[in-house]
């Protein structure tokens, strides 16, 4: 059957005008004499002549008072570039905490008794939290910390379930001054050890398991485990999520009675009386760990200053929040966009959702049914996930009250249009935008997003993010993003929450993002990017992923999607692979609907439908069906790795890796 076509070229939302002019952005626009977008990008991207607020310096800087950001000590400069956009000083000579932001000055006022967040796990328990119980919380942490000798500078990893805690030991750290760590949840011991050892931390928080669709997933064993590989941690403080304090629970939690201690037994017996540090501007607040194409990890190294401005920029702006909004994106505190939510909405003291479990646990309709019970107004999710959850069927959703979401979020990958559009239409009700935002672990935010006043077509990311200086270059480094064509997406100056180098030093650091471009020096993202002629802004996959047969590029997820609109394919990766003839063919994996026959005629009928769509070169050389495809824990697809198998190559890093036995499944299939 053949897919149905959605039109990329038109736009398919068009915000009201009493909503639009009712946000957050329209209000800075007002407030500063701008009249539309263009001119709001350029305005806080450019230096112009004879306009004095306008440019990258000036942006950051109005940002902190126009967003409420209170600084200890004020800053000299808004940054120094001496030594050139890749170590870009911000806001040097200032003194700042995120805690401070995030959560004393509302627990100090009215705001106390207001909720921070909404927690259920997946068995049904909801728990809420108010700034004053997280302001006690956090304050005991920060004094647990120093009593096993934390400072300012040292590192503590965070190896926790989804629950309220999270926040207050990440909270605690700031308000120390050491620097949070964390790792996610899933990760298996290699992939935890490797996180232990590079950031060499001497306590770690984990808990002893989490519910998953159903059952108790234990973590302190694999905990152990990895510190027994790499040692360093000295002190482990265990939260009791499955009861496994209990000597008479059925849960056993391995121990070490000189290293190991219960939160009830340790922090919760700390004082609630603490005292945040005031740190300088530079001063790093998270260590987060990017998986890199070859090699370890790259340890991304955030400052307090710089999260805390971008965070709150992008949550305030681009997400509209409002006082009595409850913000849900769908994360672990392990991936960017679980502090990245965290500091973003609790700088303005408002109300976030925490989700323990499975999207489709004990049915297919548990986020609907979560969105209605809570009330949430931001929902924010992969295309991975709202992909899987599309092929249960629209009954799920229609079943469920969402009147309640004033916007929809989406990040990690690319879209297909039928996926985008089933969620503008079924989630959104063909009413609510679909702020789909890129950027990365290394700036904590958002080099691409839509503000929530615009039109959008499917799949577009908008365009370039406030005081964010993108560009799309060909491989010159020459700008063609007017021109219309696919090119390198890079950034031409530097932001506040830009990565301060690599935890493992400079050198690749900037061979990681600066050495493609140097004259002028540009930040290489690796994404494939396009600006088309209406001026809206998408990503077509990784560079690297990038399909260039017989001379035109295309990209991967234009491929997977016409495959996945198929009824009989559930998911589908696109590579490319090396072809005597036209330089690179594309190889496609599927992964089918139950029920669906993996012969020979459905191989020629996708074949034919890719033909179809993007010409007779982009037919795939081989379709390979699969059981499922190799994933990180935040469900993005593996492709480096599904290309590197056929091409018997090595595949890189893979401690994100969630399911290594699906790259077996590959290779054998190959």
């Amino acid at each position: 059957m053949a897919p149905t076509e959605v039109d990329t070229d038109e736009i398919v939302h068009e915000p009201g005008e009493a909503f639009a002019e009712a946000t957050n952005v329209r209000a800075f626009m007002r407030e500063h004499g701008i009249d539309d977008y263009e001119e709001l990008i350029e305005r806080t991207t450019t230096e112009l002549d004879g306009e004095p607020d306008s440019g990258v310096d000036w942006f950051w800087d109005e940002l902190v008072d126009y967003l409420d950001i209170d600084f200890y000590e004020e800053y000299d400069a808004v940054r120094d570039d001496t030594d050139g956009p890749q170590f870009s000083d911000w806001y040097p000579g200032g003194e700042i905490n995120v805690a401070h932001n995030v959560l004393d000055r509302h627990a100090a006022g009215d705001a106390r008794d207001d909720v921070a967040c909404v927690w259920e796990g997946e068995p049904g328990d909801v728990r809420e939290v108010t700034f004053g119980d997280l302001h006690e919380q956090s304050n005991r942490v920060a004094n647990y910390l120093e009593s096993k000798g934390v400072d300012t500078g040292d590192t503590v990893g965070l190896y926790m379930p989804m629950v309220p805690e999270v926040m207050s030991i990440l909270y605690g750290c700031f308000k120390v001054g050491a620097i949070a760590v964390p790792i996610f949840s899933g990760f298996g011991v290699d992939a935890t050890a490797t996180r232990i050892d590079d950031s060499e931390c001497s306590v770690l928080f984990t808990g002893d398991g989490f519910y998953r669709r159903g059952s108790e997933i234990t973590l302190k064993d694999a905990a152990d485990e990895a510190i027994d590989e790499v040692g360093h941690v000295d002190d482990v403080v265990v939260f009791d999520r499955l009861g496994g304090s209990d000597p008479d629970a059925a849960v056993e939690v391995p121990w070490d009675d000189d290293r190991d201690s219960w939160w009830a037994d340790s922090v919760a017996e700390a004082s609630p009386v603490y005292e945040t540090k005031s740190l300088p501007s530079d001063q790093e607040s998270m260590l987060l760990y990017s998986s890199g194409t070859t090699g370890t990890p790259k340890g991304i190294v955030h400052t307090h200053a710089g999260v805390q401005l971008q965070c709150a920029k992008e949550i305030h702006f681009g997400f509209d929040q409002k006082p009595d909004d409850v913000f849900w994106w769908v994360s672990d505190i392990g991936w960017m966009m679980g502090p990245w939510t965290l500091i973003g909405n609790h700088s303005f003291g408002g109300t976030v959702l925490m989700y323990e479990g499975a999207p489709d646990h004990p049915g297919p309709d548990r986020f609907w049914e979560t969105i209605d019970r809570h009330d949430v107004t931001q929902f924010g999710i992969s295309p991975t996930a709202i992909r899987a959850l599309r092929k249960h069927g629209d009954e799920h959703v229609e079943g469920h009250d969402l009147s309640s979401l004033r916007i929809l979020g989406s990040t990690g990958e690319p879209w297909d249009p039928e996926s985008w559009l089933w969620f503008y239409e079924h989630v959104g009700n063909g009413e609510i935008p679909i702020v789909n935002i890129s950027g990365g672990t290394e700036i904590c935010g958002c080099f691409l997003m839509p503000m929530p006043d615009q039109p959008l077509k499917p799949c577009t990311l908008g365009g370039p993010g406030l005081g964010m200086d993108i560009d799309i270059v060909d491989e010159a480094g020459e700008s063609i993003a007017d021109s219309n064509e696919r090119g390198y997406l890079v950034a031409r100056d530097s932001c506040p929450s830009m990565t301060k180098s690599l935890w493992s030093g400079d050198e690749r650091y900037l061979a990681e993002y600066w050495s493609t471009f140097t004259e002028p020096p540009l930040w290489n993202h690796g994404d494939w990017a396009q600006k088309d002629e209406d001026g809206f802004w998408f990503l077509h996959g990784r560079a690297d992923d990038t399909l260039n047969v017989a001379g035109r590029k295309v990209g991967p997820a234009e491929i997977e999607g016409v495959l996945i609109d198929h009824d009989a394919v559930n998911q589908a990766v696109a590579v490319g692979v090396d072809d005597d003839t036209t330089g690179t063919a594309v190889v496609a994996y599927v992964v089918l609907e139950p029920g669906a026959d993996p012969g020979d005629d459905l191989r020629e009928e996708l074949r034919a439908l890719v033909g179809e769509e993007h010409g007779k070169p982009f037919r795939p050389r081989e379709i390979l069906f699969v059981q499922e495809f190799p994933k990180t824990q935040s469900g993005k697809i593996i492709r480096r790795a599904v290309s590197a198998v056929y091409e018997g190559e090595d595949p890189g890093d893979l401690s994100s890796m969630e399911n290594p036995e699906a790259l077996e499944a590959i290779r054998e299939a190959s």
